[in-house]
């Protein structure tokens, strides 16, 4: 730009016998908006992420710079940029492959951290040097626009909030996650505040507009968004009022976060069993979900291999004094299409069976008003329409039976049917539809197909996508929650990680960083801005001695992603009883933004799948099959990259009590016991 500009100055010099033409060429404009987000945070530790957009004109190289507003804050590790800290200033800077920035386009990167005290917020963004106030300044001339220019006269902003929306209840202490659309004519908005009455909560410079105000006592509150264009000109929206009740029930509302302020039940018959293992106690109390796999376990009749009904669990819950309880719907016809551990008992075609002998009485029983005060979660079919988008048409996982259910229609005719039955039982009861985990879906070519594929069948429940009040990732798997050394973004020796065997080109390597965007393509796909992701945290600590305690130094990329990374899998297609796995985060609520909760939906302990051949029988109630994926002798297939399987040896079958895998889980829980 800078050699064009000199080139015609040359010419124009020549031109009038060196007399200089003015050109009143000013310098470019110049402008952005940065957002800074907590993904999460833990005692002396944090991750981010920074999301600035280039409001002026396009740049080649960047410069992101910000002030940390507490002197122990210090960046450990950064992604998608270079980074440079004194004192409380810090400064990104843009790498080899990502200088190039358009207008309106914007740079992300993220960084895990130290912090000490508090940890709050970046402020003081620049780009390149230019303040980050959500305008421009310069541009390709300095000559005043005309007094009829319509540049001169910026229309208002216009603004709603969007969430929540009037009438909600929350539970105190509640956590309200605030959001607004705004637009300006003629003009940009330079940032949106979040009030309760007159008291400000917070702003946001970067669309989408959010605020997450936590903490939020038991009260009746009034709630607007004020947005302000480039010239300082603000408009509020129309308020919004909203309720906070005290203690965990029900009380009549269907509320945004059911476990905030929630005691979740203790499954006594999986709590039993942890208890009776040699330190089991230290987490026996914890609450797990109840997998409602089969028609019998309903009713638990004597002689089905199950010990207490779907009524008794109920009951059970309100003796403890609980007031949410877990339970997984799993019994779609022709179930996991693409396995064998855990294949149902209802055939390809028996949806009119699944409807009436499965679906209807548990709706019924949770629908019993003795229920009414205790929050019922309801994990809706565990790998079925992930399998619709992955292993049904001519992929590697590609199955002739996951075929038959894409073809009869049966896993989405049941979904809906589940959704619609369920969410009508009550407002006390809330769907949580399975996602898979990234190792699954991450890669683009299913994350939105994914996406689209439950938006379709949601808007086709009864109640449409109302019924579905968020999703559940990593279910039963083992997915590290937060790779802070292995991220899409990292390079080794110029290379990315994702061209690594363990990455394969996915663009997620955790489930946190999965779940968050999931939950951004679930909202566009036209789900409420409202849903929540739960993250089954049940064995994906992976401590122990093989935990990697820092990055690798290698410049080998292959070398480095398999010394740096925190899940140890052979391969992140595996998923049954995998070595040296352990216990992961304790079940707890709103953990990281766009989280409703982590949980323990798979009960650790419970076996995946039998080792070897086991006949139907006693010690096999329901004839669930053999997968090979179970086998440690196993060398693989295309799902896992035909590698080993990394299964542990003398597993029984799916759902029963597997003492040595408890064992295992417990010595890598991270965090430790």
């Amino acid at each position: 730009m800078r050699r064009k500009i000199a080139l015609i100055s040359a010419a124009a010099l020549v031109a009038t016998g060196g007399a200089v033409m003015v050109a009143n060429q000013a310098s470019a404009a110049a402008g952005c908006s940065a957002k800074y987000t907590i993904v999460n945070s833990w005692p002396s530790g944090f991750q981010a992420q920074v999301d600035v957009t280039n409001l002026g004109d396009a740049v080649t190289s960047w410069n992101v710079g910000w002030d940390f507003g507490n002197s122990s804050q210090t960046i450990s590790q950064i992604w998608n940029a270079d980074k440079t800290q004194s004192g409380v200033h810090v400064n990104a800077t843009s790498l080899s492959y990502n200088g190039t920035v358009a207008t309106n386009g914007t740079i992300s990167f993220g960084f895990t951290g130290a912090w000490s005290g508090s940890n709050p917020a970046g402020t003081n963004f620049t780009l390149n040097g230019t303040a980050c106030t959500g305008g421009t300044t310069g541009g390709p001339s300095s000559q005043s626009p005309s007094p009829s220019s319509s540049n001169n006269n910026p229309g208002a902003p216009v603004v709603s909030l969007t969430s929540p929306t009037d009438g909600s209840s929350f539970t105190a202490p509640a956590t309200v996650g605030l959001a607004a659309n705004a637009s300006a004519t003629n003009s940009t908005i330079s940032k949106v505040e979040f009030y309760n009455g007159s008291t400000l909560l917070g702003a946001d410079t970067s669309s989408p507009y959010t605020y997450s105000w936590t903490n939020v006592a038991a009260g009746n509150y009034t709630l607007t968004a004020k947005a302000y264009n480039a010239s300082n000109v603000s408009t509020t929206s129309t308020a919004v009022s909203i309720s906070v009740t005290t203690g965990g029930g029900n009380n009549g509302t269907h509320v945004d976060n059911p476990y905030v302020g929630a005691k979740v039940y203790v499954n006594p018959d999986w709590s039993a069993k942890a208890a009776a293992e040699a330190g089991g106690s230290r987490v026996s109390n914890q609450p797990t979900g109840v997998w409602l796999d089969s028609i019998a376990a309903i009713t638990a009749p004597s002689g089905s291999g199950y010990t207490t009904s779907l009524r008794q669990h109920l009951d059970n819950a309100l003796a403890q004094g609980a007031t949410l309880a877990q339970f997984v719907i799993y019994d779609l016809p022709g179930r996991d299409c693409a396995a064998l551990a855990s294949n149902g008992e209802l055939g390809p075609t028996e949806i009119g069976r699944y409807k009436t002998d499965y679906i209807d009485p548990i709706a019924a029983i949770e629908a019993d008003t003795k229920y009414s005060a205790l929050r019922i979660v309801n994990i809706i079919e565990i790998d079925s329409l992930p399998n619709l988008v992955t292993n049904a048409d001519g992929q590697a996982g590609a199955t002739a039976a996951c075929a038959t259910m894409k073809s009869n229609g049966n896993y989405v005719t049941g979904v809906q049917y589940a959704l619609s039955k369920l969410h009508a039982a009550g407002s006390n009861t809330y769907n949580y539809i399975d996602a898979a985990h990234h190792g699954w879906i991450g890669w683009d070519s299913n994350f939105g197909p994914s996406a689209s594929l439950f938006a379709s069948t949601a808007k086709g429940a009864v109640g449409g996508v109302n019924t579905v009040d968020g999703f559940i990732t990593n279910t039963a798997n083992y997915s590290a929650l937060s790779e802070p050394w292995v991220q899409p973004s990292t390079t080794v020796n110029g290379q990315s990680v994702r061209q690594s065997k363990w990455v394969d080109w996915n663009f997620y390597t955790d489930e946190l960083t999965f779940a968050q965007a999931f939950r951004t393509q679930l909202v566009s796909q036209g789900f409420n801005s409202n849903i929540g992701m739960l993250i089954d945290t049940s064995r994906n600590g992976w401590g122990g001695s093989a935990r990697p305690t820092a990055a690798s130094t290698s410049t080998d990329m292959n070398t480095y992603v398999d010394q740096s990374r925190i899940d140890r899998r052979i391969h992140a297609g595996n998923w049954c009883n995998q070595s040296g796995a352990g216990l992961g985060e304790r079940p707890r609520a709103t953990p990281a933004a766009g989280i409703d909760a982590y949980v323990w939906i798979k009960p650790p302990g419970e076996s995946d799948g039998s080792s070897s051949l086991v006949p139907t029988g006693p010690n096999n109630p329901g004839g669930k099959g053999f997968d090979r994926m179970c086998d440690p002798t196993y060398t693989g297939n295309g799902r896992n990259g035909n590698s080993l399987s990394g299964a542990l040896p003398n597993a029984p079958v799916s759902g029963a009590w597997f003492s040595a895998q408890f064992q295992q889980l417990m010595q890598n829980a991270y965090p430790a016991l």
